[in-house]
């Protein structure tokens, strides 16, 4: 074995993995959309202290962008909405997400789309609201889903967005099975890769887990496929450029001993803990400064 492979996983032994939906769902306690929707309040948390559920969807088209297995998604339709469409790359969530949607009554109102979020099925100008909830950090070309956003935002329409930042402490979205804080800073991808590998291979769902989050180059060289490495810095530079209005910008830090932090350009790729931001299409609108 790698020492470095060997290091990190005795490492993280000493790190509790925090819950996560993947593992409740292999305990038998969830179902992944369950637990979407158990979490669908806080998903939109960071937004309410400048509006409200009835402002986001009474009566509105929304569509949730990485949705996942829906649950998320179908919150928002019990939030009424008069129709709710989630969209995302991983085709066996569908089936999971219209289980749900039947058992809450709400298929009625849902539609999953499988599909990139890049060039999306939709006409111009479709949706009041667009959210994109851990769902920036994940997409493969950014600005071009921000384009695509604007396109079928109809004139008016808000897109709300909210992501951990790539050097938050679990930015790099391994805590189902590696807990160790900022891990992605101390260990080289490759070494993650294969520790990752080692701790899921035996688990009900480890090749599906592995398949999800790690693809190939046109090299044949492994890399983490599921994020794109969204810094602070970085998204601040897209939503300048994008022609939509900034309603909202705010860094929420990991904890309030560290408030203030965020305004240093270094430290605040580490200390915070969401990135929060809510973006406008008027009729004719510009990117804005954060």
């Amino acid at each position: 074995m790698n020492l470095s492979v060997f290091l990190c996983k005795a490492l993280n032994r000493f790190f509790p993995l925090p819950q996560h939906p993947f593992n409740l769902q292999n305990e038998g306690k969830l179902s992944y959309a369950e637990w979407q929707f158990d979490m669908g309040r806080r998903t939109i948390e960071f937004y309410l202290d400048v509006t409200d559920e009835n402002e986001m969807f009474k009566g509105k088209k929304v569509l949730d962008i990485g949705c996942g297995a829906g649950g998320k998604t179908l919150y928002y339709a019990s939030r009424g909405a008069d129709a709710v469409y989630g969209i995302d790359t991983v085709e066996y969530y569908e089936e999971e997400a219209l289980k749900l949607a039947r058992e809450k009554g709400l298929e009625h109102k849902f539609r999953f789309i499988v599909g990139d979020a890049g060039q999306m099925p939709f006409e111009e100008d479709s949706f009041d609201t667009i959210i994109m909830n851990d769902a920036m950090e994940h997409v493969d070309h950014p600005y071009e889903v921000l384009l695509e956003c604007r396109r079928v935002l109809k004139p008016g329409g808000r897109l709300y967005i909210n992501f951990p930042p790539y050097y938050h402490p679990y930015g790099a979205h391994l805590s189902d099975a590696i807990a160790i804080p900022w891990v992605h800073r101390f260990f080289s991808q490759k070494t993650l890769i294969q520790a990752y590998k080692d701790l899921v291979k035996g688990l009900p769902d480890g090749e599906k887990r592995i398949d999800f989050r790690i693809s190939r180059d046109d090299r044949g060289n492994e890399y983490f496929s599921y994020i794109n490495g969204m810094t602070v810095k970085r998204f601040e530079e897209l939503i300048s450029r994008v022609p939509l209005a900034i309603e909202y910008y705010k860094l929420v830090p990991l904890r309030g001993v560290f408030k203030g932090f965020e305004k240093n350009p270094l430290l605040r790729e580490y200390l915070v803990k969401m990135v929060v931001c809510i973006l406008a299409k008027g009729d004719e609108s510009i990117g804005g400064q954060v």
